[in-house]
């Protein structure tokens, strides 16, 4: 259905108050939202005073490397950047990776959690060719109707060090990919200029934006960021550019993060931070204040690289807010308002949200606040995708029967 009528529901906008409201949806989007729609024409549902929060979107996630739903598969993947890059290089063709069916059910959890949008880093190499664009658009296309993925071309080995890699790029993004990748310009890759000659090179002649995991830390690291900063105000890309990862913005001195996070804002250049491991995660308090872009993602999920992940973002987005020492309500909502409207900024998304005229693409989740959702990773009971009903209660909707 995509016309219907849910009563008695709370509706969650960042920095707006938490009332009671219904929300009247027709042809896929939000009509109108308010206490006590009179409305009699379209299939009602009462919420019960159940929370509302938009669509989640995680803007990184790598779901040609996952093996989600398959077999279990012990870690031989070491700690090194280097090392994991090569074992899930050499491991691929053993396990039938990339895999369309392991993405597809890894899809369907993240639906299942409320995920409305997906940006997936996709490998790009000249082992693995675009296989992986391949199997993610199809695992993508069988849970069409449910959620939108976004696909980077994603140099995952190194782009300038690796002969053929720029040509690869090249050939995703005209193939239709929507984004260029690249990974530490100048630690991984050794090259920063000429690794971002190619990739704003490439985003400028294929109108494509661009995301850079930069894993680099410390004073290499932010160096990174005024670079990237500089190409993007050079090249006109301002609100098409995000840094993956920014590990070092979580380590630099309070002075020095609030000066890259004004810059960044003043740019147009986003974060995506995903609290992997131990990694430092990026400050929401001082990207917010700063009025810069952040958002999260799930990273790696029940891949070679770590066997551990459910794609759950409300989850990731308490993750977030742990690591990152977000205590009062007003703060960890700033964790959910990254992993909702961040996410949203970052692709583009410009009828996002819980206001008239957006898309119909919410959650419905049993909690007093949107704090207590967050902690408690509290259960979806509606997800909602353009007015559709495509899970309820952790169990997929057939949404072409309805």
């Amino acid at each position: 259905m995509n016309d219907l009528l849910l009563r008695n529901g709370r509706p969650w906008t960042p920095g707006r108050p938490l009332e009671p409201a219904d929300i009247l949806v027709r042809a896929g989007r939000i009509e109108a939202i308010g206490p006590e729609l009179a409305v009699s024409d379209v299939d009602t549902l009462d919420l019960d005073g159940a929370l509302v929060l938009p669509g989640l979107v995680d803007t990184h996630c790598h779901l040609d490397k996952t093996l989600y739903g398959g077999p279990w598969v012990p870690n031989t993947g070491g700690r090194s950047l280097a090392g994991r890059i090569a074992n899930g290089e050499n491991r691929r063709a053993e396990l039938g990776l990339p895999s369309a069916d392991y993405a597809a059910n890894l899809l369907g959890a993240m639906i299942t959690g409320g995920t409305a949008h997906v940006r997936s880093h996709i490998d790009v190499d000249p082992s693995v060719g675009l296989a992986g664009v391949d199997a993610v658009r199809e695992a993508a296309a069988r849970h069409r109707d449910r959620v939108d993925v976004e696909l980077v071309a994603f140099p995952q080995g190194g782009l300038v060090s690796r002969p053929g890699v720029a040509d690869l790029l090249a050939a995703a993004l005209a193939d239709g990919v929507e984004v260029v990748g690249g990974i530490d310009p100048a630690g991984f890759d050794g090259d920063p200029k000429g690794q971002l000659d190619v990739i704003f090179g490439l985003a400028e002649r294929f109108g494509a934006k661009v995301d850079i995991h930069l894993h680099d830390t410390d004073a290499l690291g932010a160096w990174e960021f005024d670079l990237i900063i500089e190409r993007t105000r050079a090249t006109g890309l301002a609100g098409r550019v995000t840094i993956s990862h920014a590990y070092a913005m979580g380590e630099l001195a309070p002075d020095d993060q609030r000066r890259i996070a004004e810059r960044l804002a003043a740019a147009g250049v986003a974060m995506v931070t995903c609290a992997v491991g131990d990694a430092p995660v990026v400050p929401a308090r001082v990207m917010h204040a700063a009025g810069a872009t952040l958002a999260l993602g799930n990273d790696g999920i029940r891949d070679l690289w770590t066997p551990y992940g459910d794609g759950d973002m409300l989850r990731r987005i308490g993750t977030v807010a742990f690591r990152d020492r977000l205590l009062a309500d007003e703060e960890i909502e700033l964790a959910l308002a990254a992993g909702t409207h961040g996410g949203a900024k970052v692709l583009g998304l410009a009828d996002y949200g819980l206001v008239p005229g957006a898309w119909a693409d919410f959650l419905t989740v049993d909690a007093p606040t949107p704090a207590a959702a967050v902690v408690s990773v509290a259960p979806r009971g509606l997800v909602v995708k353009r007015g559709r009903v495509v899970a309820r209660d952790g169990a997929l909707a057939d949404v072409h029967a309805a």
